[in-house]
Parts: C-alpha cells; structure tokens; sequence
C-alpha cells in the first residue's frame, strides 16, 4: 500500500516533499499554493528546480495536489464562476509544470439554485477547462463531500453524473474521503457494509476512477453531513474501517493520504502513518 499524508508548502513548494520525508511517507499531497487567496505567486525556475530535486533526493513521490478551497464552479454567480474556472486552470497549470499528476477538488456548492443547475455547471466548467488546457497531463480529480449545505458531491450518483458528462475521459477521476463518505451516510466500518459501499461505488462510479483515498477519521457521527477530521481510530468511524481499506487488494495502487491535524514537528502524522501501516495483514 502507498501511505502518504497532505503537507504545507511554507517556505517553498519543495518544503511539502521535505516533510514528507520527515513523517515518514511514501507520497503526499500538497498546495501548489496559497490555498485560501487567489493570487497565485508565479513558480520561478528555481522552485520547480529544488521542487524535482527534492522528490529525486528523498524519494518521496508527490501523487496529487489540492485545489484552493475559495474555487467554485458550480456557483450561480457568473463573476465566481469565472473567477473559479481561471483559477482552477492555473492550479492545472502549475500541476503540469511539477509533474505532479493529479488535482483533487471539491466540485462545488450549488448556492441555492439547485443540485441539477449546480451539476451541470460543474460538467460544462471542467468541459470547458479542459478546452482551455493544451498538452494536459494533469487529472482532475471530483473529491467526495460530506454533503453540508448546498456542497455537491456527497453522493456516488452525482460524482458518476459529472464524469459521464465529462468528453476528456481520461483525465477525470475520483478522490474518496473515508471521513466524508461515512458523514454522507456510506457505512465503512464492519467488513460486510465496507464490501456493500466499495461493491455500490464501483457499479455507479468504478473503482477504475478511484485514483487517491483521503485517510480520515470522523469528529462527527455517521450521516452527520459535517466535515470534521479526527486521527485514525480516536472518531466515530474507528479503527476497523481502515483495516478494510489496507487489505483491500484492489486499492494497492492507490495512494491513501491522510488529512489529519498535526504540530509542525509532525509527530501525529508520523504516528497515523505508524498506525495504518500496522493494520496491514
């Protein structure tokens, strides 16, 4: 299994792969930059420079990006949209200018108009993004949602609505939060319903599109609908559920990321890690 955890690019892009290293992980996701403003500071050669240097020297592979939280393509406000549809093409550019491979997003909130306008805004966004984008090597990745509010994608319908609408089949997929699946209602814990929900999500969606798991306990009870992210067996999901995940053999290729909280010294990743690593059968 390929156990990762998200880390902070403060001080530099190349920081995020560097503490990668310090906890321990064999991948991790990361910003490719501030995630809560807009402007995005130009990447200098130098920073793609020590960014590679540092993936080549620590061995730690970088599986996916993070989109800014502050995007929203399925807003009814045309200025949002478009504003989010610009930003989301310079987060795919930055990805391909660091190789990193993937793009995880949430797929938007419908504000009020409605899930099927929200929906088909998202799939004419990404259809147009993708337009935009000459020589994409980047995949963009629909994250599932706990489902609070208006936030879209907290079911696996919605999520295999989007793709079929989707025209660039190959460069669309699936990131699967185990804290946001089971606040949306998917029970995970006991084999029997872990087989259910993975059996539901590959007849709707396809473990074929699955290309990351975010590794998250839950702060709140299953069906809540709120995203609050515990560390690996202290929440309301508990520990057996990512003892199904870690064996489950189809999953081997799909790196498993955590999101937890953490300290700057990352002992709580280093701990979580020590923990999945050790359900492994």
């Amino acid at each position: 299994m390929i156990f990762g955890a998200h880390q902070s690019i403060a001080g530099g892009v190349f920081k995020a792969v560097e503490r990668g290293k310090q906890a321990g992980c064999d991948t991790i996701q990361m910003f490719n930059k501030s995630s809560n403003q807009w402007r995005a500071k130009p990447l200098g050669t130098s920073d793609i420079d020590q960014f590679l240097a540092a993936i080549d020297t620590t061995g730690v592979t970088v599986a996916t990006s993070h989109t800014s939280y502050l995007i929203n393509i399925a807003s009814p406000e045309d200025a949002l949209y478009e504003k989010s549809l610009a930003a989301l093409k310079v987060e795919m550019e930055r990805c391909g200018v660091l190789e990193i491979p993937n793009l995880v997003m949430h797929p938007g909130a419908h504000v009020g108009s409605g899930e099927e306008a929200g929906l088909g805004r998202i799939a004419e966004n990404i259809n147009r993004l993708f337009d935009q984008l000459e020589g994409n090597s980047v995949t963009l990745l629909l994250e599932s949602t706990a489902g609070q509010g208006s936030v879209l994608g907290s079911s696996f319908e919605q999520l295999a609505w989007i793709i079929e609408k989707v025209e660039d089949k190959d460069h669309i997929g699936v990131c699967l939060d185990t804290c946001h699946i089971f606040a949306a209602g998917y029970a995970i814990t006991e084999p029997k319903e872990y087989g259910a929900t993975m059996k539901k999500f590959n007849e709707i969606v396809g473990l074929e599109q699955l290309k990351i798991i975010h590794m998250n306990d839950s702060k709140k009870e299953f069906g809540s609908r709120k995203d609050r992210h515990e560390h690996i067996g202290k929440g309301e999901i508990g520990l057996e559920a990512f003892r199904n995940f870690v064996n489950d053999k189809r999953l081997e290729n799909v790196p498993m990321i955590l999101e937890t909280p953490k300290a700057e010294d990352l002992a709580e990743d280093i701990e979580n890690l020590k923990v999945l690593r050790g359900l492994v059968e």
